[in-house]
This record gives C-alpha cells, sequence and structure tokens, in this order.
C-alpha cells in the first residue's frame, strides 16, 4: 500500500530519497527526522530539575551545617551591635553589673565561670539574646535563665572586644571584633 500525497515533497535531507518510505504507515513515527527542538528542550529541563533535587538531598547535611554557621555569624554581630551601643550610651565603655571583660573568651552564660551579660543588654539593646542554634542546652528564657554558647572576651591592650562561636561546623572560625 503505498500512501503518496498528490504533490510529494523531496526529504529536507535527502531530496532524492523517495517520499513513499518516508512513512509507509501513517501511524508510526518516523525514525529519519529525529527529535524535534521542544523535545530535547522538555528533556533537558527534567534532567536538570532532578539534577538539583539530588544534588540538595545528598548534600542536606552539608547545607544545614552552612546554615546553622550563618545564623551564628548573624548572632555574634547582633551582640556585638547591642555591646556597641551600651557603649555609645557610656562615653565608649562597656558598663555591665557583671563587672568588666576578661582577656580569655568567656562564655556567655549564668552560673559560675561565665560572664553574665544578659541584664546589660536585654531588654535596652536586645528584646532576648540570640543563642547557637544547635549547641547542647544553648537556650534563651530570660534574663535570669539563658546560655548562648558564645564567648566574650576584650583585649586588655587594644581594648577592642571579641565575640566568638564556640561550637562553630565545619572547622569554621566565626567570630567579630570591634
Amino acid at each position: 500500500m503505498n500512501f503518496k500525497t498528490p504533490y510529494p515533497k523531496p526529504h529536507p535531507l535527502n531530496p532524492d530519497f523517495p517520499q513513499h518510505s518516508l512513512n509507509p504507515k501513517p501511524h508510526t513515527l518516523n525514525p529519519i527526522l529525529g527529535f524535534t527542538f521542544i523535545e530535547i528542550m522538555v528533556a533537558l529541563g527534567i534532567s536538570i530539575i532532578i539534577g538539583t533535587f539530588a544534588l540538595v538531598f545528598l548534600n542536606a547535611p552539608k547545607q544545614l551545617e552552612r546554615s546553622r554557621n550563618t545564623k551564628r555569624t548573624a548572632d555574634v554581630n547582633v551582640i556585638m551591635n547591642a555591646i556597641g551601643q551600651n557603649m555609645a550610651d557610656n562615653r565608649g565603655i562597656f558598663t555591665c553589673a557583671s563587672g568588666s571583660l576578661g582577656a580569655s573568651s568567656t562564655r556567655m552564660a549564668i552560673g559560675a565561670g561565665n560572664y553574665d551579660i544578659a541584664p546589660c543588654l536585654a531588654p535596652t539593646y536586645l528584646v532576648s539574646l540570640p543563642y547557637d542554634p544547635n549547641a547542647y542546652n544553648a537556650h534563651w528564657t530570660s534574663v535570669t535563665d539563658y546560655d548562648t554558647a558564645y564567648g566574650v572576651s576584650k583585649n586588655a591592650a587594644t581594648g577592642r572586644i571579641t565575640i566568638s562561636v564556640i561550637y562553630p561546623e565545619s572547622g569554621e572560625t566565626i567570630s567579630v571584633t570591634r
């Protein structure tokens, strides 16, 4: 059976190719023409979407570490800005009922061996003190019940204050000095 059109058109790739052999059965695909541009773009788009999801889900723990370290960086900057505001209100000197800052990094928390900084910053400069998102026992309940899991120190020679993260992830060092 031959399905010739009344006006046969030459094949786009080979004009000498007989028209009747291009598609002898109207319900079959034409293997000579290949894929269309749209088909290739759809396949490429689906591949990119699947690859992106696989990359994100396969590397989820690393992404979570990075997001927690980003929060820690923001937290130490917030605390440092509050300390700066305290200093601006007190003629350049950080004043706190807990006394002066030590030369070595001291954890900002309630309890022996820690530096109780919350009454000096909250609620005047901060509503609440930020705390490490993944450190054991880090929390904020009130000025009398908190543990930031961040450290604070003051360089005696330069007078510069440093806020540092005690438990960063991925081996990063996160601190702010002003």
